[in-house]
């Protein structure tokens, strides 16, 4: 007889969970993805430059020497500094090293005007993980990750039938045992549980192979 495995939906994105003192993983405890349907990768990187570049071809590699310099030089508190963009399907994947500027309210509404953005962020310091999804100029839904019952937006519940189906608790809290549960269990799911949400809208997984693909790389500026 054979037996029946479960398939576990965080699996896939347990690579962008790891802790730091575990090494970080590949993209570390602080940065930003977000995929934009309705652009082309030079449009993606246009917006985030304010029409400064289009992009160069470049690497991962390159983007993370680009954006450690920009670290280096503004001691971090402006984020990563660059962006590298490449397609995926209907979409368009752009990874923020070191950065969280994507899922600012501010920031995703103007990125999204004319499109669909959706972006996530890991950030393990100062600001909190957070999910980010907007379509034409309107944030329609966002959440910190470790607390999707303080969903807001002009449509808060759009995305509530693939929340539930990952397990994440849709209703506020009304104890103190119940916040203690739903803490201990969003705390180390939120980031994968966040990717995972992302993959089931976009039909993309963020998978680490991914990191391999070339890419335009071009800077974020600021207001």
């Amino acid at each position: 007889m054979s037996r029946m495995t479960t398939f576990d939906p965080l699996a896939p994105f347990q690579w962008l969970n790891v802790s730091e003192s575990s090494g970080g993983g590949a993209l570390g405890v602080i940065f930003s993805v977000a995929f934009f349907r309705g652009l082309d990768p030079a449009e993606v990187v246009r917006r985030f430059s304010r029409g400064e570049s289009s992009g160069q071809e470049s690497d991962f590699g390159g983007l993370g020497d680009k954006a450690y310099e920009f670290v280096d030089e503004t001691d971090g508190g402006d984020g990563g500094g660059y962006v590298g963009v490449f397609k995926a399907g209907e979409w368009c994947v752009a990874i923020e090293p070191h950065g969280w500027m994507v899922t600012l309210h501010e920031v995703v509404t103007a990125l999204s005007q004319g499109c669909e953005v959706l972006a996530v962020t890991r950030h393990d310091y100062a600001a909190e993980h957070s999910f980010a999804y907007a379509i034409d100029g309107t944030l329609v839904t966002g959440y910190p990750l470790r607390h999707p019952h303080e969903r807001y937006g002009s449509d808060p519940d759009r995305l509530n039938g693939f929340m539930r189906e990952l397990g994440m608790g849709l209703d506020k809290p009304e104890d103190e045992a119940a916040w203690d549960a739903a803490w201990e269990d969003n705390y180390d799911t939120a980031v994968p549980r966040g990717f995972a949400l992302a993959a089931k809208v976009t039909g993309v997984p963020f998978r680490p192979d991914m990191l391999d693909r070339p890419m335009l790389v071009g800077p974020i500026v600021k207001k």
